[in-house]
């Protein structure tokens, strides 16, 4: 009985025990609990003497699961570190056995340095849209030069791999002697002579000259600064145009700068002693290129589908911005046709040139445009019949965005909750898109202006003004009294005033009075003279004979159609001057 006794006592701390093999966690929990509440004193946890008996049995199974977990983990990263030290310390590998890998190694070396010679070639063409290497002289004389120095480089990489395989001290040989190789042909490709270094980059925020000059390790920075500032404003260089610094690697003298102004101009700076400074032209290989698409979602999918940049679809819309309004016109089935110049440079694609001809069809309406100059006077675009495709304004003060309101005489306000007229028209658009002056005009407003938040008022011409408002932002070195131009950004996007969220609120004025934007008169400029009738014919069947592929585009040259630069009129031959002085008739006496 003394036995069944205690084998009764001991029977339900043998069943705890049991339940704490079979949950350890929640036993470890019910303990962690009950030795907090007697920790901070509080009263009324159940004694159960069971529980005290398993508990300590639990808490020693758990542990045990954990260090397991534990110890074979710190294995497992102990193995990994091993393996990193060994491999970087040059241990061959258990798989390659005796040197199978430094054999290898040297001949992937190798290899790459042959495929480095056969893939120059295709490197050296130009990045760009795809473009007919053959229908230029200079594109194949640049791809004929490029291979050997391609090739030199290549030699020179394969010989420090060869020699690192080798011996270890002259690896490093090898990579200055590889580093010094292309570090040269740089200085070639910059028409820089032997013994000098060149820096390439592009302006980050807070450069100046004086900065980058500095930088490039240069002497006679001031007189540097002094030149340029002769024929380039020192507040005008902008971030992210590219620069180039030719030093003597010797004396670190600055021997010459160039800075890229946009893409048609750059800066240069060049001599020792006594610097000189020029805005010269940008030279650059330009091919003509036809572009045929229709749209079936918007444009700019339009011409993505054809591997085109965004651009084009820009050109196209600032081109007949006067006569289709992109935001809410087009529609699937509209096509387009563009003649089109795109530049290179070293190879390389630079964007587009200027659009010689272009056809537009919307809503089964097609536009024609054609760029003619007349003599010395600004290129335009005209159609068929010679009317100019500029009007006083454009359709919208910004492009491929959406009407969120139109011009009503009532509506309720989204903030003041009350009815009351709003005589303009609402275009959504993102914060910072950009927002173009409908005309050429006079800025007589910019600044704060209550409930419109940031406006600008244009006055254009026939007593007509053009607002803008809830701009995020003015267009830099924008001021009250300066003349726009049409088509020139003067501000963005915003959300400032009242306003619910990021829009362009646009308003036309005449003599006072506000008049919708969207049936405002819109006249023409002016259009191509009678005397120039004939030669305006002549241009657009040349152009059109491009377009229609009539005749080749390798025939193209530039200023073959028309001129980019005005036409100086011939000056008339300077009379002789004779400067004997004739001697005055003397008066008869009578």
């Amino acid at each position: 009985m003394k036995l069944l006794w205690r084998r009764r006592e001991q029977t339900p701390a043998a069943d705890a025990r049991a339940e704490a093999q079979a949950q350890p966690q929640q036993c470890l929990a019910q303990c962690a609990g009950r030795s907090t509440a007697v920790f901070f004193g509080q009263r009324g946890w159940p004694k159960s003497p069971e529980l005290d008996k398993a508990c300590p049995h639990g808490y020693k199974l758990s542990m045990g699961f954990t260090m397991k977990r534990l110890w074979l983990i710190g294995a497992l990263l102990l193995v990994l570190l091993g393996f990193v030290l060994a491999r970087h310390a040059g241990v061959p590998s258990f798989i390659s056995g005796n040197g199978a890998a430094p054999q290898q190694e040297q001949t992937t070396t190798a290899d790459s340095g042959a495929v480095g010679e056969n893939a120059a070639p295709d490197a050296a063409r130009p990045s760009g849209p795809e473009t007919d290497a053959a229908s230029h002289p200079d594109s194949v004389a640049q791809d004929s030069s490029s291979p050997q120095k391609t090739g030199v480089a290549s030699a020179t990489g394969s010989t420090a791999g060869q020699t690192a395989d080798g011996a270890g001290p002259d690896s490093a040989n090898g990579a200055e002697a590889a580093t010094g190789a292309e570090a040269d042909t740089d200085a070639v490709d910059a028409g820089a002579a032997p013994g000098e270094a060149v820096v390439r980059g592009t302006f980050e925020k807070g450069d100046t000259v004086s900065k980058v000059l500095e930088s490039a390790g240069g002497q006679g920075v001031q007189q540097y600064v002094s030149a340029a500032r002769q024929v380039f404003s020192m507040r005008s260089f902008r971030e992210g145009q590219p620069y180039l610094v030719v030093t003597d690697k010797e004396s670190g003298q600055v021997k010459r700068f160039e800075y890229e102004i946009d893409s048609r101009r750059r800066l240069v700076v060049e001599g020792s002693e006594n610097p000189a400074a020029r805005v010269e032209p940008i030279e650059y290989v330009v091919l003509l290129s036809s572009v045929e698409g229709s749209i079936s979602d918007n444009l700019f999918q339009a011409v993505a589908d054809l591997g085109e940049s965004p651009q084009m679809a820009l050109k196209l819309a600032d081109l007949f911005g006067s006569e289709i309004n992109f935001i809410r016109d087009l529609q699937p089935g509209d096509s387009f046709s563009v003649l089109v110049e795109k530049r290179y440079r070293d190879s390389e694609y630079k964007g587009y040139g200027r659009i010689l001809a272009a056809h537009f069809t919307n809503k089964g309406k097609t536009f024609e445009a054609y760029l003619f100059r007349d003599g010395n006077q600004r290129a335009e675009y005209y159609n068929r019949k010679g009317e100019n495709l500029r009007k006083t304004l454009l359709q919208a003060p910004l492009a491929f965005t959406r009407i969120s309101s139109r011009f009503t005489n009532s509506r309720l306000h989204p903030i003041l909750n009350y009815t009351r007229a709003h005589h303009g028209v609402d275009y959504a658009a993102p914060t910072g898109t950009p927002v173009k002056a409908v005309g050429e005009g006079v800025v007589t407003q910019r600044g704060w202006a209550g409930g419109y938040g940031n406006q600008i008022i244009v006055k254009h011409s026939a007593s007509l003004e053009s607002m803008y408002a809830h701009l995020s932002g003015y267009a830099r070195g924008l001021a009250t009294g300066q003349r726009v131009r049409q088509g020139q950004v003067i501000g963005f996007v915003g959300s400032t005033g009242l306003a619910t969220g990021p829009h362009l609120d646009f308003r036309l004025r005449q003599n006072g009075k506000f008049i919708d934007p969207t049936k405002a008169i819109n006249p023409r400029g002016e259009p191509v003279p009678k005397r120039a009738m004939a030669e305006f014919e002549k241009t657009v069947a040349l152009e059109l004979a491009y377009l229609k592929g009539e005749k080749n585009l390798s025939e193209y040259a530039v200023d073959s159609v028309v001129p980019d630069a005005p036409v100086a009129p011939v000056a008339a031959p300077e009379k002789p001057v004779n400067k004997e002085k004739s001697k005055p008739a003397r008066k008869s006496r009578r």
